[in-house]
């Protein structure tokens, strides 16, 4: 009797229960729904192999208890998880292979329409495959993703979409660039691309990354350059990039507002990171830029990782501070408030706490000599100032957290050094938050 042939389908799945976890790991496919199913044929095979007199007894499955997936440091709730299985098709025109021919040459397009359409896929939560198509005409898995993204005219793969872009080093990567990894041993199987959408922080170990995979495309804050095979990942820029692919451009994460950034800067994280019952490293990165920017006396201590009411009344009188009223004045960061705070601009908190100078502050001494004002020691500034400062952390012997300059770029090193030395006086939390004011100038430089 011939052996009868069935089609693979291969639908995606959502669970991530221990069983779920473990059956997509050992099975080289799924056969679709929940693991349990599978469990069941499993069963009903080898019984219906006993029945007709099976000399080996089929042995009892069971789905073991898979260990915990680790989480994303400093990232509550998002899972690290594996690499994921990410088989992909082959060059492709739009629509597939009975779709339009592509056009001669791909179109020119901005970082932000490029996260604009990566974006919507991933609102979308277009599922993950290698065959079918979305409405727009590119196939739903990692290349076409890409494709789509980068608005290519036809759908590439991984062995092709270098060629639209140029090799970039990892201190270049702006949002919209990607990350490649070809493999050409096993290039259905071992092969994935990502777009970076921006550094989570200063470290630059995690960035947000926009891809498609399995169960559906997904924003997931992940290490560089992947989950696994890191070694292999190349960063390319698209050469059809509006405004050449060279220099800075602006981080299209930030509100249209915004100063050009650098890679330096962090992105907004959301309005889930911040609130009554928060607690994570970006409350901790707010209160931080608040007091940087005159909000130090509404913390006796701190600034720290859980939200209370000391973050909402300091994020409220910064942005009172810029002339807002009513919900955009309700204390919680939103976009806008974030963007001013990392790459100080707006107005600083003046004395009465709701007003304050446009602008970076005119230098001040405040009757200390030498000293240039806390402006000059920003996120993001870039001044001789700086340059001064470390030199004489490091002559202070608090110099352990440069690993290169000191230079007159401000940085989470000259932070570190400027906190060590508060603590050194004695003194916690506001008081020594790592910036600089004119009594730690004074002691400084005595």
């Amino acid at each position: 009797m011939e052996t009868p042939v069935f089609e693979e389908i291969d639908p995606a799945s959502d669970c991530d229960c221990p069983g779920c976890v473990h059956w997509r790991r050992v099975l080289p496919r799924s056969t679709g729904g929940h693991p349990a199913a599978t469990r069941v044929v499993i069963l009903a095979a080898a019984a219906a192999s006993t029945a007709f007199g099976a000399i080996h007894a089929a042995p009892a499955f069971a789905a073991p208890q898979a260990p915990a997936r680790p989480g994303v440091p400093g990232i509550p709730g998002v899972p690290a998880g594996d690499e994921p299985d990410t088989p992909q098709g082959g060059k492709a025109p739009l629509h597939g292979p009975g779709g339009r021919p592509p056009v001669a040459k791909a179109p020119t397009i901005t970082r932000a329409d490029i996260i604009r359409r990566a974006k919507q896929w991933v609102a979308a939560k277009v599922p993950y495959s290698m065959s079918e198509y979305w409405s727009d005409g590119y196939r739903q898995d990692c290349s076409g993703f890409v494709s789509m993204a980068w608005n290519l005219p036809a759908n590439e793969w991984t062995g092709s979409l270098g060629k639209y872009g140029i090799k970039i080093a990892k201190d270049d990567l702006q949002p919209g660039d990607i990350l490649l990894f070809h493999n050409p041993d096993n290039p259905e199987q071992g092969s994935h691309v990502v777009i970076f959408g921006g550094w989570t922080d200063y470290t630059r170990t995690y960035y947000v990354a926009y891809e498609e995979t399995r169960p559906h495309a997904r924003e997931l804050a992940t290490p560089y350059a992947y989950w696994s095979n890191s070694d292999r990942y190349v960063a390319y820029r698209y050469k059809g990039l509006a405004g050449g692919t060279t220099g800075t451009a602006p981080d299209p994460a930030e509100p249209d507002n915004a100063k050009p950034g650098s890679p330096a800067v962090t992105p907004y994280p959301g309005s889930a990171y911040f609130g009554p019952g928060a607690n994570n490293k970006y409350v901790t990165r707010l209160g931080r830029m608040l007091v940087a920017r005159g909000a130090g006396r509404y913390y006796a201590s701190g600034p720290g990782p859980r939200w209370t009411d000391v973050d909402r009344r300091a994020t409220q009188a910064f942005q009172q501070a810029q002339g807002w009223r009513g919900k955009d004045a309700d204390g919680l960061p939103r976009a806008r408030t974030w963007t001013l705070l990392v790459t100080g601009g707006g107005k600083d908190l003046g004395a009465g706490g709701g007003t304050g100078a446009a602008g970076p502050s005119a230098p001040s001494s405040h009757g200390v000599p030498g000293y240039p004002g806390r402006a000059m020691f920003r996120p993001g500034a870039t001044n001789k100032y700086v340059t001064q400062l470390g030199a004489q952390l490091v002559k202070k012997g608090f110099g352990k957290y440069y690993t290169t300059g000191p230079g007159p770029r401000w940085g989470e090193p000259d932070r570190r050094g400027v906190e060590a030395f508060q603590r050194a006086q004695g003194w916690r939390g506001g008081a020594a938050d790592g910036y600089p004011g004119p009594e730690t100038w004074r002691r400084l430089f005595s």
